[in-house]
Parts: structure tokens; C-alpha cells; sequence
């Protein structure tokens, strides 16, 4: 043994293989272990900020730490919330006449701009290190109907609505600088592109998934799905990818280059997802549900990661990541903003280095011997509500029913007749251009 670096003595390990048979052995029961503490010290629940007197119908987030939130509620209210002492800051009482539909932060955080049932998007102005918001709108937008939600551009300053149609509205302008419509009566959310400034996502009630080019004023692809699809985002840091949350309690994660076949779907809510969301890294999203969960994906996992959830919480309408990707904050009909943590058994405050190296080194062990039956077992456990388990279990008997059912219709059918629906297209009806 030679000297310390970072508080750790030094020892110099002949890694020869033959000097060590039985390091598998230990490796495997550290693993064990590590997954075992995981369960141990899971505590996802973090605050919860109340002062709302109705339903959080929406809220944003700029994307730079330390940035204020800002949530919208049914009562027409908006709030600006400090992160950082989690506290509540500027209140504006009747900022829209009936329901705030949604809200976004412009990329510095200095402008706000809502939307409502009053058929007017209100800019707002924020001063992010006061955490606060202006009392009076800087300035109003008529519509020619009621937004449904709204969405600022990744970089200029221009902002998109989206009612019976799509509306691309600058600052400076009392009317919008384009405006889309492809035959169907009312879009539920649109979303500009992080990569591509022309570029624009929506879905509607006729259950369509749509891209918009504002280049040449025109709708560019379409698709159908079985069901309509209540939000939509895309991932920042693969923006070919988006993800949609439908009414069939799934999400489908697409490439925008190939709408026929989603590239993954993620199946384990049992009742509609009314909100997705990516986080800064776009390693994982997270998604809201009418059954009074959320649930943390990688986009690229069938299955959830976790699943968050309390007794007083009701059904969630709006979830959202925070800038630095380690928080997830949550708005539902019981009038809360709830704070949780992106990984349930992180430590909060300092750490030490022995602690952040063996933090890392459990983390290596759990993905290195992650697929092994005992270890995979431990990890997928998770406590859920009983409603919450036995419509998992429903759902699961009448998905075995339906491929049991169409083998069978296969198997005493003339060949070729009946063509099994491969499992990533299931949702899509078709494809328009």
C-alpha cells in the first residue's frame, strides 16, 4: 500500500484470473446485495407543494437549473413555485377565464405564455433569479378557438397552438404567422421538433399522429391510431424519436422516418396516460395516468422502471422532469404539486468519495449481473395499490385470450389467409402522405 488519492488507500491487485477463482462468486453476492439495499432505501417521495385550490391542469419548466416552475390550474390560476426552497412565489389569481389548458417557459426562462378556456394565450414576464411573474400580461393573442395547449419554439421566439387548428404565432404579431388543418375537428397537443426549427408534432381526436412543415405551410405525414393519443414529446437528445402517451393505457415511442411500425411500446398502466414527458439526457421519460400512478421508462424497455404512487394522490395530469434530470415534479386533481426523486434510492445532499465510488460500483455490479433469475426477480418487484394489481392481472389474462384466440384462427384457417399482426404494429390502423 502506497499513499491516498481522494480519501481511498491505494492498493495495487494482481488481476491475474487464476489468482482469484472465486471472484465471480463474490461479485455475484455484492450484486445481491446492492439490489437488495436498492429495495431497501427505495423513498422516491420528496415534498409536496400545496397552495392550488383546484386541479394542477399543467405546468413547465425552463431548461437551465435553478429555473422557476410555473403551473396552471383549473380555476384559471398560475403560480411560480422556487425549486430550490421549494416554496410558493408570484400568484396570479385570474390570469385565463375557466381552465388554464397549458403553459410553457421560454429556452432563457424570462417569458411565459399560457393558454385558456377564454380563447387567449397570455405572454408573461419572468424573472428567473427573483422568482417571479408579472402580475399583468405583456401581451394577449386572440384565437379563433379554445387552445388546447401550447408550445415555444427551441430556440426563436415563436410559439405554436393548438385548438380546432394549428397556430404558429410570433411575439410581435396580434394574428398567427401560419396556420394548419388536416381534416380533423380538434388537435389535442402539439410539440415543436428540438433539432429541426421547421419541423411540428400533434395529435388529434380523430386519433392521428401528425407532422407539420412550417417551411411550405403544409401537413407532411400522418398516421392513425386505434386509439387517439392525449400527449406528445420528443427526445432531445434523439430527435428522430418522439413518444405519444394513447387512451389504450400504452405509450408507442415512433421514428419520425417510419410512422407504419413503432419502434417500442411500453404497456404497464391499466388506464389512459394523460401526459409523457422526456428528461434533459433523453435516457428515460416519464409518464402521467388516470389511475393515479407514474411510471419511469427507458425509451427503449417495454416495461417500466418504477412506479411511483401515494394514497392521497389522485389521478396525475401533468408530469415534468427537472433540468438537471434527478427530480420529477407531478400535478394532479387533489390540488398538489409533488416533487419525487428520478431514482428512488438516491441519496440526497453531499457525498463523499468512497461514497460516490461505491455508489458507482453497485451500479456496475446490478447492470452485470442484472439478467440473472434471482437478481431480476428482486429488481421487477414492486409494491402497487390493489386496484392498481389486479387490473395488471385482468389485463394480462385478456392479452393471453386475444394471441391464444388469433393462433388458433391461424391454425384451422386456409394458409395465408389470415396474416398474424406483427406485435409493433397492433395500434396502427394506417398511414397517410
Amino acid at each position: 500500500m502506497q499513499g491516498s488519492t481522494g480519501g481511498i488507500t491505494r492498493c495495487f491487485r494482481n488481476p491475474d484470473p487464476r489468482l482469484h477463482p472465486f471472484e465471480r462468486t463474490r461479485e455475484y453476492q455484492r450484486a445481491l446485495v446492492a439490489v437488495k439495499m436498492e429495495k431497501i432505501f427505495a423513498k422516491p417521495f420528496v415534498a409536496a407543494l400545496s397552495g392550488h385550490l383546484d386541479s394542477v391542469k399543467c405546468m413547465a419548466i425552463a431548461r437551465h437549473p435553478g429555473a422557476p416552475l410555473i403551473s396552471g390550474s383549473c380555476d384559471g390560476e398560475l403560480r411560480l413555485w422556487n425549486m430550490q426552497n421549494l416554496e410558493a412565489g408570484t400568484v396570479v389569481t385570474h390570469a385565463h377565464e375557466g381552465f388554464v389548458r397549458d403553459v410553457t417557459v421560454s429556452p432563457s426562462g424570462k417569458h411565459a405564455i399560457s393558454c385558456g378556456d377564454d380563447k387567449t394565450a397570455k405572454l408573461w414576464e419572468v424573472k428567473p433569479q427573483e422568482y417571479t411573474l408579472g402580475k399583468a400580461p405583456q401581451n394577449t393573442y386572440h384565437a379563433a378557438s379554445i387552445a388546447n395547449s401550447i408550445d415555444h419554439h427551441w430556440t426563436r421566439p415563436v410559439f405554436a397552438t393548438a385548438g380546432d387548428t394549428v397556430d404558429v404565432w410570433d411575439y410581435n404579431r396580434s394574428s398567427p404567422l401560419s396556420s394548419f388543418e388536416w381534416g380533423c375537428e380538434r388537435v389535442i397537443v402539439s410539440r415543436f421538433n428540438p433539432a429541426e426549427p421547421a419541423l411540428l408534432g400533434s395529435t388529434a381526436v380523430d386519433r392521428s399522429i401528425g407532422l407539420y412543415d412550417l417551411r411550405g405551410n403544409s401537413a407532411i405525414r400522418k398516421v392513425i391510431l386505434k386509439m387517439r393519443s392525449n400527449g406528445l414529446c420528443w427526445n432531445p437528445m434523439a430527435p428522430l424519436n418522439f413518444t405519444v402517451a394513447n387512451e389504450d393505457c400504452n405509450l408507442y415511442t415512433f421514428d419520425m422516418r417510419k410512422l407504419s411500425t413503432v419502434l417500442q411500446s411500453h404497456e404497464d398502466h391499466v388506464m389512459a396516460v394523460l401526459a409523457v414527458n422526456y428528461s434533459p439526457t433523453g435516457e428515460e421519460l416519464v409518464s402521467a395516468s388516470y389511475d393515479a400512478t407514474i411510471r419511469l421508462w427507458s425509451p427503449h424497455w417495454r416495461r417500466s422502471r418504477d412506479v411511483y404512487h401515494t394514497k392521497r394522490m389522485q389521478r396525475v395530469m401533468c408530469c415534468h422532469f427537472t433540468p438537471d434530470s434527478r427530480f420529477v415534479v407531478t400535478g394532479s386533481e387533489d390540488t398538489n404539486i409533488r416533487l419525487w426523486k428520478a431514482k428512488s434510492d438516491q441519496k440526497l445532499g453531499a457525498m463523499t468519495e468512497r461514497e460516490k465510488h461505491a455508489t458507482a460500483y453497485r451500479e456496475a455490479l446490478k447492470e452485470k449481473f442484472g439478467r440473472l433469475p434471482e437478481i431480476r426477480r428482486i429488481k421487477k418487484h414492486i409494491h402497487v395499490p390493489k386496484m392498481i394489481k389486479s387490473l395488471t392481472d385482468k389485463r394480462r389474462v385478456m392479452r393471453e385470450a386475444r394471441d391464444r384466440k388469433e393462433t388458433n384462427r391461424i391454425k384451422h384457417s386456409k394458409p395465408g389467409k389470415i396474416v398474424k399482426t406483427a406485435r409493433k404494429k397492433r395500434a396502427i390502423i394506417k398511414e397517410l402522405e
